[in-house]
């Protein structure tokens, strides 16, 4: 994904980050014009509609140049960076034609020291997504870069706060004006923030360590926005005026509401489902059970030492030994060949629901896993999707899909097919309710269990063969024991 501009100068654009991802928003760059960098060294972080990824630069040398603010969107083989290959720190500023993200142009001189860089052949790995390759540490990133004098007048704005004019002005005051590089912020959650509320993030001055812009910042700077607002609307009322009302980033208001593009995962989510909807034509079948033996099993078995089981890890494993008898649901339909394709391994998905939206993380081989592995596997994807860690690896690939909105507090549902897989299982919470058990009237832990699936891959009595012997399982887990 790297060309040469020209014989020293090597442009790295944003490479396919794959899965059918066609663009990517810039969170933070890791670094800036002149630092010198190692090959593979990430160099910026950047958020696609599955997950957030630092892209390592296939090339070493010292940075002429970068394209894009942060916040901004590029499409897949837009330039992120110019890299003069094999210059040192002190080539940097004589080399770099800008200072600030999106400012850069090639160079045209030599390096100062060494062969030419043209005679040299550039050394780069070819990866595009970190863990992918090369496992050498990084360098240690020196950053050259030219000094900054911020002016400052007789008064100033920090975080909606007036400064007085005999107020020191400490290093931490920003302006629009004169700041001309990434602004001090680490937390994409803050960053959000702002972007919803369409606050520029430059022209607060942060509070933390070196001028840390964070999230107490810009909630201090929306409330005074807002109080702001609220006086001036009163002002407004009172000459006849039409105050003027403040939006979230990327919202547009009008007479009919308020206008949310569909972008990010939303948008993801928006479009897989769509064409779900579209593409396949599915029907749902549900059962109620009686869990409480499960339940039961489930405690007994973290009553023995060891790592503890979760309940989805045990749904999991039943679901994996439904697939081995129904194998017609772990399948995908091939609509240009009109062929069945059964796949060999189940590939498990599981809906999980953070701060970025929903996702899907995908836990591989599930078929050859036991229940501490699956259990493991289900935190450890867990946790990297609330942090925004998941790589799309991570979230493609998936055959077979189980969704517990039973977290939700809700009993049923009719889901969404994860296309292109052929089926989903849901499952409800589990309560207590009255139940026939054994011949009499008794409160047993009660889950209602739906299953979606695609009607051109099979028809009524596979599913609700499917769906029965989950069922059973949940009722007797002893059943499992006959494919142990």
């Amino acid at each position: 994904m790297a060309h040469a501009s020209d014989g020293r100068s090597m442009e790295f654009k944003l490479p396919d980050l794959g899965e059918g991802l066609t663009e990517a928003e810039i969170v933070r760059w890791l670094v800036e014009v002149g630092d010198v960098v190692a090959v593979d060294q990430p160099v910026v972080e950047v958020e696609t509609a599955k997950a957030m990824v630092e892209v390592p630069c296939p090339y070493g040398g010292v940075v002429t140049a970068r394209f894009g603010e942060e916040g901004t969107e590029l499409p897949v083989g837009a330039p992120l960076v110019t890299v003069a290959v094999g210059a040192t720190a002190a080539d940097g500023p004589a080399r770099a034609s800008g200072t600030g993200a999106g400012s850069g142009t090639g160079t045209d001189e030599a390096p100062a020291a060494g062969p030419p860089a043209a005679e040299k052949k550039p050394e780069g790995s070819g990866n595009v997504l970190v863990g992918y390759g090369t496992s050498e540490a990084p360098a240690r990133r020196r950053r050259v870069r030219p000094e900054r004098r911020v002016a400052t007048g007789a008064s100033g704005r920090a975080n909606g706060r007036v400064r007085d004019a005999g107020q020191p002005a400490g290093p931490a005051v920003r302006t629009a004006e004169s700041v001309d590089g990434p602004v001090p912020v680490i937390s994409p959650l803050v960053r959000r923030l702002a972007r919803q509320h369409d606050l520029d993030l430059r022209e607060l001055a942060g509070s933390g360590p070196d001028g840390l812009i964070l999230r107490a910042d810009v909630e201090y700077a929306l409330r005074a926005a807002a109080a702001q607002a609220g006086r001036t609307a009163g002002r407004e009322a009172g000459t006849g005026g039409v105050p003027v009302a403040a939006t979230a980033a990327g919202a547009a208001t009008s007479s009919d509401g308020t206008r949310v593009p569909l972008k990010g995962v939303r948008g993801a989510v928006a479009d897989k489902l769509s064409r779900s909807r579209r593409e396949i034509p599915d029907a749902t079948c549900w059962v109620d059970a009686d869990a409480t033996e499960l339940m039961r099993a489930r405690t007994a078995m973290n009553a023995s030492g060891g790592p503890k089981i979760s309940l989805v890890a045990l749904l999991a494993r039943i679901c994996t030994a439904a697939l081995a008898r129904f194998p017609e649901l772990n399948s995908t339909v091939d609509t240009e060949a009109r062929e069945i394709v059964r796949l060999d391994g189940v590939h498990l998905g599981f809906a999980a629901q953070t701060d970025r939206g929903l996702v899907v993380p995908v836990v591989r081989d599930a078929h050859a896993r036991d229940a501490e592995s699956l259990t493991a596997e289900f935190a450890r994807l867990t946790e990297a999707g609330r942090a925004g860690r998941l790589t799309p690896g991570e979230l493609t690939g998936g055959t077979f899909t189980l969704n517990n909105y039973g977290v939700f507090g809700v009993d049923g549902s009719t889901p969404i097919i994860n296309h292109p897989e052929a089926a989903m299982l849901g499952v409800g919470r589990i309560v207590p309710k009255p139940w026939v058990h054994e011949g009499e009237l008794a409160v047993r832990q009660v889950v209602q269990l739906s299953l979606t699936f695609d009607h051109r891959v099979c028809d009524g009595g596979t599913a609700g063969g499917f769906l029965r012997y989950v069922a059973d399982c949940v009722e007797q887990p002893a059943v499992l024991l006959r494919t142990l």
